[in-house]
């Protein structure tokens, strides 16, 4: 049986629970170039083809609240092989459907089983190593992860030149499989059988209502999601803002977008540079107020055009920048108070991540028209309650203990 102090970072698993991780986020992007595809496919109006989309979210989130308590108490390789297994399963049937409904229903067990490669590639990562080795692992693999969502639309349409739309889930499927067999052969048990003897089901997940009852698990996930609810606002709204306010050419907004996939990526590679001498908490005080002041900034650029285009994309590069380096550190932070309960606190942290950028796009969409405000104001708010997540965090570790606090 491994303990934490037994494994060293091994850069084979890295990359295999990075793609472990990007499960979700390759799931969402290879096929956003497909959905004009499956609506004329299925002789269906757009929105019936983007609620495909809806329904692999809201698996995706449902798959991350039940797989950490059933890892607590069961193990983290059972439930993880059984999630990629309903992953393939799933992909399959996907590539099958014969109805816009069947593809709905396809995508939410899709996501169903990605949402266990997603909260387990976290859990095994902090399972296997220290506190501090951990969030430096943590943030390897979001690096690995990074590359997904940067590459995942232009797959997705090279895929569409092979075939039809079909070609995208048959894709899915082989990556799936890849994945399973992977993790079947080089991802070890890392859950102790004497601390799941003590884990009942039902007492895993009872760990959900004494984490929400403790003021720093909130700053955690204020800390962790708000910066994440930004990230949101800036993929829902700036393909209006940049091409039709700013009218920037589509092929340029890819330039723009790739940009701070790579400042998320730098973000990532200073984490594993910098967390092992400051340590994870120093490390989430300096980078929120960092990116709650950038949050600010982007404000105010937003409301009163300070700046114009240039202005906005250097504040959304240092808001954007400091995602995979918050979100390693909260999650690894988080699981080391709740050790007991790393499933549980793992599967909390990501799927209220998700539940705060699904609620920043919808807020930003209220706000008519092209105009940035509707961003900034959204992003604003972002950086204050990211800001408060950080007191929060700095307070349940003893104000002494950082160098760093305000």
């Amino acid at each position: 049986m491994l303990h934490l102090n037994r494994l060293r970072p091994d850069r084979r698993l890295i990359l295999l629970l990075g793609a472990l991780a990007a499960c979700g986020p390759l799931s969402t992007d290879i096929y956003l170039p497909s959905l004009p595809s499956i609506a004329a496919s299925f002789g269906v109006p757009a929105a019936a083809a983007a609620a495909t989309l809806t329904a692999f979210i809201a698996g995706f989130s449902s798959g991350m609240v039940l797989y950490g308590p059933l890892s607590d108490a069961y193990g983290r390789r059972p439930v993880l092989l059984a999630g990629l297994g309903l992953f393939v399963v799933a992909s399959v049937a996907c590539w099958l459907a014969g109805s816009i409904g069947q593809l709905m229903l396809m995508r939410f067990l899709q996501a169903l089983g990605a949402g266990a490669a997603s909260v387990l590639a976290r859990t095994i990562a902090r399972d296997a190593h220290e506190p501090a080795e951990a969030s430096k692992v943590l943030s390897m693999v979001a690096l690995v992860t990074s590359v997904g969502p940067l590459l995942a639309p232009l797959i997705g349409g090279q895929l569409l030149l092979l075939g039809n739309w079909r070609t995208v889930f048959v894709a899915l499927t082989l990556f799936g499989v890849f994945c399973l067999a992977a993790a079947w052969l080089r991802v070890p048990e890392t859950w102790p059988r004497e601390k799941r003897a003590n884990q009942a089901v039902l007492q895993s997940f009872a760990a959900y209502g004494r984490l929400l009852r403790d003021p720093a698990v909130w700053g955690h996930l204020l800390c962790g999601g708000m910066v994440f609810a930004a990230m949101f606002t800036y993929i829902t709204e700036t393909p209006f803002v940049y091409i039709q306010y700013f009218r920037i050419s589509p092929q340029h907004y890819g330039l723009f977008f790739g940009l701070n996939v790579l400042g998320i990526m730098a973000g990532n590679f200073l984490n594993t540079r910098c967390v092992g001498r400051f340590g994870a908490v120093r490390m989430i005080s300096a980078a929120s107020t960092f990116s709650s002041v950038a949050a600010l900034f982007v404000a105010f650029a937003c409301l009163t055009g300070w700046g114009g285009l240039w202005s906005l994309v250097a504040g959304l590069f240092c808001v954007i920048g400091v995602v995979g380096l918050l979100s390693a550190n909260c999650a690894t932070d988080l699981m080391s108070r709740y050790s007991d309960n790393a499933g549980a606190a793992a599967a909390l942290f990501g799927a209220t991540q998700l539940a705060f950028g699904a609620l920043a796009s919808f807020v930003v969409g209220l706000f008519p028209g092209i105009l940035p405000a509707g961003m900034g104001w959204t992003i604003g708010a972002c950086g204050v309650l990211g800001y408060v997540g950080k007191v929060l965090i700095v307070r349940g570790h003893g104000r002494t203990s950082l160098a760093l606090s305000t």
